[in-house]
């Protein structure tokens, strides 16, 4: 039986949880106000979902299994997530929060908490049911019940549909990350048993597009043909919001340095400098240029207050070289790539970026160094996430195509 996370119910979790914490079923209901029949029949559901045995039953108490041990880190996180939404709303509502209040029995609901999400994105009640194939006013159920939970309006009805409210807001990345959870549990039982399988989301920055993330992709899925990948293509501060609510895996590319931001962790791959590409039949092709006679050129450019545009400023104005007007701004590659076959314009990249274009010796980059323009290329991680085996299998694969092309 193959098992789908929207076949776990919470409220087995939250059972599950208790046993390996308290170990036996006893101690379990009553810590959890339920009868010991239905805390036994909340782990009975849970091992048939599953398709494994979570516990050894012996006269003493209950032990977990190497599969219950398998399922209990991704199941406490998911828990934890939906047990810190009170704390953020007692702070909204400016009241206190008590131990009392930990138990949000309200978000204990797998469907409840998708129709929050779909909401929170599609703004409109017929596309969220028709979205997950259930009826406009069982949506509106679902919403009720967290509103009369939350103690606090979650959506408001304006011209363009149903908009979150900062409660929401606060609460949303609590509910895609406990989802997210959940999600991988069958994963994580599968790489148990010797089968990697699930889908990876990453997001792709322009960096690492064209040649080292497709290679270490090919890598993986030759090994593991189980595997799905979904790239994300998105800027930077749209990734890591989804990096956050763990909608996505990780996000590779140039490395950003905040020492404010705590929740997330770099890891660096390799380092390279900016490069300035034109095509072969270049009047400035081979010839050694200085600052001093780089002419005035048609300059494609990276788009303004990224990164790499900031570097290549610094850079012009330490060569005392007024900065360039660009003619074109684009992260694009292939836009690049065209522009640079077609006229004698001059584009500033990462030397990776078109690292087979130059190869082949379809682009040749100028005799022109620009100083101080070393950045580090990395992945971008959320701090303490546990990563899926397949994201696990992916992250090594990136490693090593980065090892092995000595980059």
């Amino acid at each position: 039986m193959k098992a789908e996370d929207n076949d776990i119910k919470i409220m087995q979790l939250r059972a599950f949880c208790m046993i390996a914490e308290r170990g036996t079923v006893s101690e379990a209901a009553e810590k959890l106000f339920r009868t010991q029949s239905a805390i036994t029949r909340s782990i009975r559901d849970l091992e048939h979902t599953l398709a494994t045995p979570l516990f050894e039953r012996h006269a003493s108490g209950m032990l977990l299994t190497e599969m219950g041990k398998c399922v209990l880190p991704r199941a406490q996180r998911a828990i934890s997530e939906l047990q810190r939404i009170p704390a953020t709303l007692s702070r909204l509502k400016q009241r206190d929060h008590h131990r009392d209040d930990a138990e949000p029995i309200w978000l204990f609901n797998v469907r409840r908490l998708q129709v929050f999400l779909r909401l929170y994105r599609l703004h409109h009640t017929q596309s969220v049911a028709n979205s997950l194939g259930i009826s406009q006013p069982a949506v509106s159920a679902a919403l009720k019940v967290l509103e009369k939970g939350a103690g606090i309006s979650l959506f408001q009805r304006t011209p363009k549909g149903m908009m979150p409210s900062t409660a929401a807001r606060e609460m949303a990345p609590f509910i895609s990350r406990a989802l997210n959870e959940i999600r991988h549990i069958p994963e994580d039982l599968a790489a148990a048993a010797g089968i990697l399988r699930g889908t990876v989301h990453v997001g792709a920055l322009p960096l690492c597009r064209s040649t080292l993330l497709p290679l270490a992709i090919t890598r993986l899925v030759a090994i593991h043909p189980g595997i799905k990948i979904v790239t994300n293509e998105s800027a930077f501060d749209a990734l890591v919001t989804e990096l956050r609510a763990g909608d996505i895996d990780f996000i590779l590319g140039a490395l950003r340095q905040d020492e404010n931001v705590l929740d997330i962790q770099n890891q660096v791959l390799f380092a390279e400098s900016l490069v300035l590409v034109v095509r072969p039949q270049h009047p400035l092709a081979g010839r050694q240029l200085s600052a001093t006679d780089l002419p005035p050129v048609q300059w494609i450019l990276p788009r303004v207050n990224s990164p790499a545009r900031h570097l290549l400023d610094s850079a012009f104005q330490a060569l005392g070289i007024n900065v360039p007007t660009p003619m074109v701004e684009s992260g694009d590659l292939a836009i690049v790539r065209g522009l640079l076959l077609n006229s004698d314009m001059v584009a500033a990249v990462s030397s990776h970026q078109l690292e087979y274009e130059l190869t082949a010796g379809i682009l040749r980059p100028l005799k022109f160094s620009l100083p101080n323009t070393r950045r580090e290329i990395g992945l971008t991680l959320r701090q303490g996430a546990l990563h899926a085996p397949a994201a696990e299998a992916l992250i090594r694969c990136i490693t090593d195509v980065a090892t092995a092309q000595n980059l």
